[in-house]
């Protein structure tokens, strides 16, 4: 008797499952499109093209660009968090957390750069449109819960304002990161000891510590520590 429904169940999921992956790789050629073009100049007519569907079919996955744009932006950063939350579980103590959490950065900077600037893209785009802002939110929430995790782990406990510490440490992040796209990169990380002493005071040497992986790294246009 309950053989029908167990059935039923098995086959809706495993339909459930073949959609969810077919939305995924639309989202990755979506990312593609995205990161060549910006959000401003990607039309839903590139991302099919990128995706080798038609319109109708986009269209049956995703309502509008909009909650294809706000999967996509979901994807990456959950990618980002899990991979920044993955170097920092063995990490214990001060210094293992710094190089855990300074490493995982300039990883980040080298390998998703393009990335990144569509996250920033985005979220600069929620200011002007609403329907981004609940995704933008729940990202820096855990974000900022990565920061927490790091304190934490660093046997200080998480500042009472730390949704300042991340403003500057994501301030730092992204100048840097954007140092990748420039014909001339911006010279020195040290300078910017000074506007995130709070957050230097707790991890002393932190900040020279991602300048010198990002020499270490020699790899794409980085700042140098002279």
């Amino acid at each position: 008797m309950n053989e029908l429904p167990a059935k039923l169940k098995t086959r809706t999921d495993r339909k459930t499952a073949k959609h969810d992956v077919k939305k995924r790789q639309i989202a990755d050629s979506a990312i593609s499109a995205l990161k060549e073009l910006g959000y401003a100049n990607t039309t839903l007519r590139d991302i099919a093209a990128k995706s080798a569907l038609s319109l109708g079919m986009l269209h049956y996955y995703f309502a509008d660009r909009a909650e294809l744009i706000i999967y996509c932006v979901e994807i990456y950063k959950e990618d980002f968090v899990h991979k920044v939350a993955k170097a920092l579980e063995t990490a214990q103590g001060r210094d293992q957390v710094i190089e855990a959490f300074t490493e995982a950065l300039v990883a980040s900077i080298f390998d998703d750069a393009m990335t990144h600037r569509l996250w920033y893209d985005i979220r600069t785009q929620a200011m002007f449109d609403t329907s981004f802002r609940p995704v933008v939110a729940t990202i820096e929430q855990a974000l900022i819960g990565l920061l927490r995790t790091a304190f934490e782990k660093a046997d200080h406990p998480a500042p009472l304002q730390i949704e300042i510490h991340y403003a500057l440490l994501d301030g730092v992040f992204r100048h840097i990161m954007q140092g990748q796209f420039e014909e001339h990169p911006r010279r020195t990380f040290r300078n910017f000891q000074g506007p995130v002493e709070p957050i230097h005071v707790k991890y002393p040497s932190g900040f020279a510590r991602v300048a010198d992986l990002n020499q270490t790294k020699g790899k794409g246009k980085i700042c140098s520590t002279t």
